[in-house]
């Protein structure tokens, strides 16, 4: 009996493993299924989306600049003296010609005085000399002189007329000390601080001692560099006329003022690469100040039917510059693209991207190529542009 048992134990126990296995085939073909049918269905990513346009774009280089005062005079004094009087405030406009600094004149009067004493002599004595030359002169024709006294007459009268000479050199460098005494703005601009107190005892022209610094702010300079790469495009806009230069605050964009574009340094700088520009503007108000920093705008000119997309759907990859468009099965398409200027919040884009193709603005991070997308909303510039429109 336990013979005849153990082979039917063994058939139940196969049936149950083969019976097994076809369930668990079953099972696995059903997960598969539904595992199919979730991807198929999966959830679209919402994103934010915008349109490329075609239109005008003005061509434009950004830079950081600083503002420079047209000219910029250090006040030195010319004669040596006590300073008796500033007539200038520390920080007020100043105009050329107007007196700044008075030194203590009665040393410098003293020696024109001198000189001119001289003069007066030398030039008395030299009247007589002529005279007396002409006496000799006369009576040497007669034989009443001698040759040799006639001689002596004529040297004396040509060495007390250089004496003349030099008197008048040393009275004109009198008087001009005595001028150098009362100390004028040389241009219009904005006077600094006042480095030397009345009653001081100056040196004439100590360097290491200016009296006061003036700045001209009218017209004003801004420096700025830009890419050597430019270079060429920037001479061509030169060529027609100097190009428009629009200054912006440095914190918030608000604009500053404008002007043009003065000159571009010979040099490149081989250390950066960069070349520098310089900008001159009219700065009326003088709201533009010496060492400021500035945005610059340099415009050069505008670029017809470029293509352009928000900038912001520009994404860097290892591979390049891409970004997602949206086909019209709602689903993303990766796009390498080649750009142009980013002028603003806006990008020229150079080949990749039609115009009337819809990018994806904002969401790209949580997509992948063709992954269903949903356009939650359009992004904020171009709904203005279409309710404007």
């Amino acid at each position: 009996m336990q013979q005849t048992g153990r082979p039917g134990l063994v058939i139940r126990w196969g049936f149950l493993l083969v019976l097994s296995l076809v369930l668990s085939g079953c099972s696995q073909e059903r997960n598969g299924a539904k595992a199919n049918g979730a991807a198929q269905k999966k959830t679209p990513v919402p994103v934010v989306t915008a349109m490329a346009l075609e239109k005008s774009v003005l061509l434009e280089l950004r830079a950081i600049g600083a503002v420079a005062a047209s000219a910029s005079v250090s006040i030195n004094a010319q004669v040596e003296g006590e300073l008796r009087e500033a007539h200038v405030r520390e920080g007020e406009m100043v105009r050329a010609g107007d007196l700044l600094f008075t030194i203590d004149p009665r040393v410098h009067a003293a020696q024109l005085q001198q000189a001119e004493a001289a003069l007066a002599r030398d030039q008395a004595q030299l009247d007589h000399a002529r005279k007396q030359a002409a006496r000799y002169t006369s009576g040497g024709k007669k034989g009443f002189v001698s040759e040799e006294q006639i001689e002596q007459a004529l040297a004396n009268v040509a060495t007390l007329d250089a004496a003349i000479q030099a008197d008048r050199a040393a009275v004109t460098q009198a008087r001009l000390r005595l001028e150098f005494c009362t100390i004028r703005s040389p241009i219009t601009g904005l006077a600094g601080a006042r480095l030397v107190d009345p009653g001081n005892l100056i040196k004439a022209g100590d360097k290491d001692q200016p009296l006061l610094s003036i700045r001209q702010l009218q017209p004003a300079y801004v420096n700025f560099s830009v890419p050597e790469r430019h270079l060429p495009e920037i001479r061509r806009r030169l060529s027609s006329g100097p190009p428009e230069v629009r200054l912006l605050a440095a914190t918030d964009d608000s604009a500053l003022a404008k002007g043009e574009l003065r000159f571009i340094d010979n040099t490149v700088d081989a250390t950066t690469g960069s070349i520098r520009l310089q900008a001159i503007l009219a700065n009326e108000e003088n709201q533009l100040w010496p060492g400021q920093f500035v945005n610059v705008v340099l415009a050069l000119g505008s670029e017809e039917r470029a293509v352009v997309v928000p900038a912001e759907a520009v994404q860097g990859g290892q591979q390049g510059d891409y970004l997602y468009v949206v086909t019209p099965e709602q689903r993303a398409e990766l796009r390498k693209v080649a750009i142009g200027r980013t002028l603003g919040d806006e990008t020229v884009i150079r080949e990749g991207v039609r115009p009337g193709e819809t990018v994806v603005v904002r969401g790209q991070l949580r997509l992948t190529p063709d992954s269903p997308v949903k356009a939650a909303e359009q992004a904020a510039g171009q709904k203005q542009e279409k309710q404007g429109s």
